[in-house]
């Protein structure tokens, strides 16, 4: 797999490691990063581009297969995004979904219209032609449906595969050409062998084999670090989350020594985390972390601070100087390694393509990641091995490389830690409150079982007091809020529904053992509206 030594890269290339891959082009849909997913859990390598990308370009990466995603336009509207219609005459089967059929239906002579009914939601799929691309989808499976325009005729040489109660066009293909529709999304959950309709495209139509797999990862990523890094040093931010652990074991692995992991403690991470952590690289896995204690630094920024943003803005800038000073003391390092995955390079990437090559664009590295977005000035070469990647791939990788199920599982944290967990201003008192607080969460939840089962489980302090009685005296103390969601992927989650007993242990254990909280309730609320994390 090609790594990235520049940042951000300008252009897409094929992974050396598998020559197969399907390309999705990208029309602006929300499920555009869903699909990609979706190929790769059928072990092929899938990549998100511009709906702009070039002949040219697709030509020269070559995929065996081309998905035209949903988007939110209509395809009559002045401006709406096209692609070259040049692809129809590539040879390669091209499956378009939603918007993307839509395109293929009026670029090949077809008709596109407002529907007098749209369509949302779930829908059974009425089979016409189980053939190719429907081998093996049930008649009448729910599939699900967004779309307020259809078609209403199809090109020449087209035929229908299936339709709903509303939309009579819902799954049409020219077998001759390979060339599919589906006017519904099955990358989602919601559609009931939608996943066997993207193994079908993906295995039988576009005759890909499974390439993509953990193994042959790891190993060219193995050749690729020690080739890009020769005999030179590299350096690492440890957060001690799967991303950055897993890199760092990959490094180790590539370079041994060569490579140096930093570990900033903020003042913000978990009860005995901190420790733990640099303990666990240290005693167990055999990689050395430097360690840099400068809680009283972070603190003294956020001193006063009740606006989340300002907090962030701040807790980041301080780890940019924490950072800078460090390495310039344990340096001179040729490399900076960073935890960046695809989603980050998808959502960070410019809406407009290159204007010569017709690709997306990254234009900046997120600041949320390993290093909080370093200065220019610092003059690191950057190395990204697991840029490719998506995060369920990172904890694949992790495990195939022996990190312990303890870092691959692990319940996403926060860069900034607890102090987008306390509400208002953070002080000493509010951090020891709620490291406590959270202590006990984290400690009854895996005692009921339930810590895989949750996306996330955390408390969260709220900088108000309420009356209370303890032992016949009045109290005036702290709320907890306990916040336990389900997600796939943390875009969207669900309140969990955990058992009444489990929280009555947690809710007297935080009221009994932690000084200063008198009441804890539980947040039902989901997302949207509300966020997972309260800042």
């Amino acid at each position: 797999m090609t790594l990235q030594t520049e940042t951000p890269p300008q252009t897409s290339s094929t992974p050396r490691l598998d020559r197969q891959m399907i390309v999705i082009l990208d029309f602006g849909s929300q499920y555009s990063e869903l699909i990609a997913r979706r190929i790769r859990e059928t072990q092929v390598y899938s990549e998100v581009l511009s709906y702009r990308t070039s002949i040219e370009q697709l030509r020269q990466l070559s995929p065996k297969g081309i998905i035209l995603s949903g988007g939110p336009s209509s395809v009559y509207d002045p401006g709406a995004p096209q692609c070259d219609p040049g692809i129809w005459n590539l040879g390669i089967p091209v499956l378009g979904v939603c918007y993307g059929m839509q395109v293929m239906v009026q670029q090949l002579g077809g008709g596109v219209e407002r529907a007098e009914r749209g369509e949302y939601g779930k829908a059974s799929l009425h089979i016409n032609d189980a053939t190719d691309l429907l081998t093996s989808v049930e008649n009448d499976a729910v599939m699900w449906m967004s779309h307020g325009d259809s078609v209403t005729h199809l090109p020449e040489g087209f035929e229908l595969l299936a339709h709903t109660d509303n939309t009579p066009q819902a799954a049409i293909a020219d077998h001759a050409r390979k060339l599919y529709g589906v006017q519904f999304h099955p990358e989602v959950v919601h559609s009931l062998g939608g996943q066997a309709l993207i193994r079908n495209f993906v295995y039988h139509i576009c005759e890909c084999e499974p390439t993509w797999t953990t193994d042959a990862f790891v190993e060219e990523a193995v050749r690729e670090i020690r080739a890009r890094v020769g005999d030179k040093r590299v350096l690492l931010a440890l957060s001690g989350g799967v991303d950055s652990s897993t890199l760092a074991f990959l490094l180790h692995r590539a370079i041994g020594d060569q490579l140096t992991c930093m570990f900033i403690d903020q003042g913000f991470m978990r009860k005995g985390e901190p420790e733990r952590l640099v303990k666990l690289f240290r005693e167990q896995f055999h990689i050395p972390v430097e360690y840099v204690m400068a809680r009283d630094r972070f603190l003294a920024q956020v001193v006063g601070v009740t606006d989340p943003e300002v907090k962030r803005k701040r807790i980041g800038h301080e780890f940019i100087s924490v950072f800078e000073e460090e390495s310039k003391r344990l340096g001179p390092f040729d490399y900076l390694a960073q935890g960046t995955l695809y989603p980050d390079v998808i959502e960070s990437a410019d809406t407009n393509a290159d204007s010569k090559t017709g690709e997306r664009v990254a234009v900046k590295i997120k600041s949320h990641h390993n290093v909080g977005g370093l200065p220019k000035d610092l003059r690191f070469k950057l190395i990204e091995p697991l840029r490719k990647l998506f995060k369920d791939e990172v904890r694949n990788v992790g495990r195939s490389i022996g990190l312990p199920d303890e870092i691959v599982r692990r319940q996403p944290f926060p860069g900034p830690g607890l102090a987008i967990r306390i509400i208002g201003e953070i002080t000493v008192e509010r951090l020891n409150i709620l490291r406590d607080a959270d202590l006990i969460v984290r400690q009854e939840i895996n005692r009921s079982g339930m810590y895989h089962e949750l996306w996330q489980a955390f408390a969260v302090l709220l900088p108000i007091r309420s009356v209370g009685v303890m032992g016949d005296q009045r109290t005036y103390a702290y709320p907890i809020v306990l916040r336990f969601v389900t997600s796939e992927d943390g875009m969207t989650a669900d309140w969990a529904r955990v058992p009444y007993d489990l929280l009555e242990t947690v809710a007297n254990r935080i009221v009994n053992e932690v000084r200063g909280v008198n009441r804890v309730v539980y947040d039902i609320t989901s997302k949207p509206p509300g966020t997972i994390e309260w800042e």
